[in-house]
């Protein structure tokens, strides 16, 4: 063998990797890449050992760079073309037949009407519908004390169960591999294994800071802050309201009697609220047109919204959304620890009537609303910086009653 080949042994690079030209030289050694340059007949002069260097260092660099940024824009381009439909889901709230209607978020296209295999009649709640990972959906059928849970299959929902409850339903979320139910007294945890909402494996009883069970039609949402809490919302006008924090144990709820916590003095209703990965809660109170930042247990601070009647609430990123009923608006708050900031008093108008509910994800942001005897959905896109934009003219719903919206983004993993 020459010096040429003992030299530029190379042997950590396969040529038959790159699948080019390569392959067209004829090798007359087994050593690595160093086929394509070494003579075994003759020796080669430093000039063409400096080329013969070249040619080993810099072809192979040049096709491997070519392969890596071709796996990566390919790789990228697959991401970019993610199959799925974004979903917008409502629920008819009918006193005698409940229904969910599915609605393509891009389009505006009704794909399903769905029965929920019990009765409506829910009012003055949030989240009385929610969705989980965008595979699962549950609404509530308050007038039959069940939950409907539904299971994403492709582009469509098909009904899984119904889940019995220990009062009325009345909000739903989902968190800690469970699913929690708040109704008109009580709330419950059902666990959850993968997609399967299973068994209840704890309940306790709401209780109002100034003692006593909620009145009917008390209980506002249900929310998930840590590992270990929960909170739920209830109205008690003509006093300030109440804050449940509900003790969990592994996810499950325990029997222990909720930490009432009032509103602040001065306020009125506690309502909907979305919650920060650190704990920290935006909580709406309603019917003084204000906001408190729940923290620790406690309320820590409280801003004036500068519109009507904040009720609903949601959270994209830094980003929390208010819809307004007495001002048919949506705002844009910011929270941090110890504040909350009104970033867009005004962020966006509901043409159709109050709204009674919102929900954002996958870049979309749905509101209902209620107004004429109609209940309307009002669709919105947003950017990263919480700009709203409408998508068109209203749904109308056909029902007049219409309660909740969740947006379910397409699933990450197999539906089937």
């Amino acid at each position: 063998m020459s010096g040429a080949c003992r030299r530029f042994h190379a042997d950590v690079i396969d040529a038959s990797f790159f699948g080019t030209d390569l392959t067209q030289a004829k090798p007359r050694s087994t050593c690595g890449i160093q086929w394509l340059v070494c003579d075994e007949d003759s020796d080669r002069d430093e000039k063409n050992t400096r080329q013969m260097k070249e040619t080993i260092v810099f072809k192979p660099i040049a096709i491997f760079s070519a392969v890596v940024l071709a796996l990566a824009a390919s790789g990228a381009n697959v991401h970019a073309q993610r199959h799925g439909l974004t979903l917008v889901v409502t629920m008819t709230n009918d006193l005698a037949s409940n229904e969910i209607k599915v609605y393509e978020a891009a389009t505006k296209t009704l794909l399903q009407t769905l029965p929920t295999d019990g009765t409506g009649g829910v009012g003055g709640n949030a989240r009385g519908v929610n969705q989980y990972k965008g595979a699962l959906f549950a609404a509530v059928n308050n007038g039959s004390n069940t939950v409907a849970v539904f299971r994403r299959a492709g582009d469509s929902l098909r009904f899984e169960k119904l889940v019995a409850t220990t009062s009325p339903p009345v909000s739903i979320d989902f968190g800690n591999n469970h699913m929690y139910v708040a109704g008109a007294t009580t709330v419950d945890s059902f666990v959850i294994h993968g997609l399967d909402v299973g068994w209840m494996d704890g309940t306790t009883d709401l209780v109002l800071a100034g003692g006593g069970a909620p009145p009917n039609g008390s209980a506002a949402q249900v929310g998930v802050i840590s590992q270990e809490q929960l909170l739920v919302t209830l109205k008690a006008d003509p006093d300030p309201g109440t804050v449940d924090v509900v003790t969990l144990h592994d996810g499950a709820i325990t029997a222990a009697v909720p930490t009432a916590v009032s509103a602040p003095a001065g306020t009125l209703t506690p309502f909907g609220f979305s919650v920060y990965a650190d704990g920290t809660a935006v909580i709406t109170l309603a019917h003084s047109s204000q906001y408190g930042l729940f923290r620790d247990g406690q309320f820590t601070s409280v801003t004036a919204a500068g519109q009507d009647a904040p009720c609903w609430s949601t959270r994209v990123g830094k980003y929390v959304f208010t819809g307004n009923t007495g001002s048919h608006t949506i705002s844009r708050l910011v929270g941090t620890g110890n504040n909350i900031f009104v970033d867009g008093v005004v962020a966006g108008n509901i043409t159709g009537g109050a709204p009674s509910d919102i929900d954002a994800n996958d870049g979309f942001l749905g509101v209902i609303d209620h107004g004429a005897g109609q209940s309307h959905l009002s669709l919105f896109t947003y950017n990263e910086f919480g700009e709203l934009t409408a998508s068109g003219a209203p749904i109308v719903l056909g029902v007049p009653n219409a309660n909740g919206v969740a947006v379910m983004s397409p699933a990450d993993f197999d539906q089937e």
